[in-house]
């Protein structure tokens, strides 16, 4: 018997993932939409920005968190896909007048190239080789974006500035709003496909190679293809995310898109649970709001409290709001039982 006989031999068929192992019920599904279509009607518009922000960095963190809880592949280069989603939405908008929702999905297309693209000489590498590759992109995209051949369309250091639209239509809403309403519809569509894209063939075929690379292999997954394709959709979502998050701050320069934004959008997908897709919205909010909650409570040692916080959260809860989730279903269960 050859090797690879032997490793299908042994290999467990891989199963479609469950309905409860990437997504919530549908139940809490509609509460916590209904909390999220409602909470902007009662808050101040700095607040609604905020949960702006959220839905964004929730997409990156999700994008992610395919690639990684998906197909397995660790990347600390998410800033770098963010920055030219960013700056692709920036430039269209600014120097072509194009509309802004059609400036994302030309982000997305464009980051999608780029990261498949990427993906082909990283298939030579996997683990910490492939993160410090990535890591290496991070680090050089800023520096990229400030070269002077760019300038003319970037704005060099100085960045450029995005003007934030107006609601169409003469609807009674203020900028803010009208942006947070819009996130949601593009955040919960690219949710919806995400689910569907790991519950497909090619979904399971992700989950074949991060399982188990060579048994995969052995049973006729394209191995390169699939890596390639989960670069390419990670890259291609945050890509979108990018070009939100420029339409929401109104300005991009390339220090915004540092190597900390890689590492806190890595640091939110493990927070909301690896492979865990409604996690991306914890582990948003955790990078989001934990930074101003430590800097509240030390303005003078807020790294340090954040440390802190982020070791208790890793320590009492390994596995993310994944494992919080799990334990309150438990817990719902024996209720009903009782």
């Amino acid at each position: 018997m050859s090797a690879a006989e032997e490793v299908v031999t042994e290999a467990p068929a891989i199963e479609a993932v469950p309905k409860r192992a990437m997504t919530l019920g549908l139940g809490t599904s509609l509460v916590v939409l209904a909390a999220l279509a409602i909470a902007p009607l009662f808050v101040k518009n700095f607040i609604i920005f905020q949960m702006t922000m959220l839905l964004i960095y929730a997409l990156a963190v999700l994008a992610l968190n395919i690639l990684t809880g998906g197909s397995g592949q660790f990347s600390l280069g998410q800033s770098a896909f963010y920055a030219v989603g960013a700056y692709t939405s920036a430039i269209l908008m600014e120097h072509f007048g194009m509309n802004y929702a059609l400036t994302l999905p030309i982000a997305g297309v464009i980051c999608f190239a780029f990261g498949f693209v990427f993906g082909q000489p990283a298939l030579r590498l996997s683990g910490v080789y492939l993160a410090l590759a990535t890591f290496a992109l991070a680090v050089a995209m800023p520096q990229l974006l400030k070269l002077g051949f760019f300038e003319h369309w970037t704005g060099g250091v100085q960045g450029l500035v995005v003007t934030k639209p107006d609601a169409p239509f003469g609807l009674p809403m203020s900028q803010d709003m009208w942006l947070y309403y819009f996130t949601l519809v593009i955040a919960i569509g690219i949710y919806i496909a995400s689910i569907n894209l790991l519950r497909s063939r090619s979904g399971r075929a992700f989950m074949a190679i991060r399982d188990n690379e060579i048994a995969a292999s052995a049973m006729g997954v394209d191995v390169a293809l699939y890596k390639t394709l989960a670069f390419g959709v990670s890259a291609g979502i945050t890509g979108v995310a990018g070009g939100l998050g420029a339409i929401a701050v109104q300005f991009v320069a390339p220090d915004g898109y540092t190597i900390t934004l890689a590492i806190s959008l890595f640091l939110g997908m493990v927070v909301g649970g690896v492979g865990w897709l409604p996690g991306s919205i914890v582990g948003s909010a955790f990078i989001i709001f934990v930074p101003n909650i430590a800097e509240g409570i030390s303005k003078g040692l807020s790294g340090a409290v954040f440390g802190v916080l982020l070791f208790l959260v890793i320590f009492l809860v390994p596995h993310g709001a994944r494992q919080v989730a799990m334990v309150a279903q438990q817990m719902l269960g024996k209720l009903k039982k009782n």
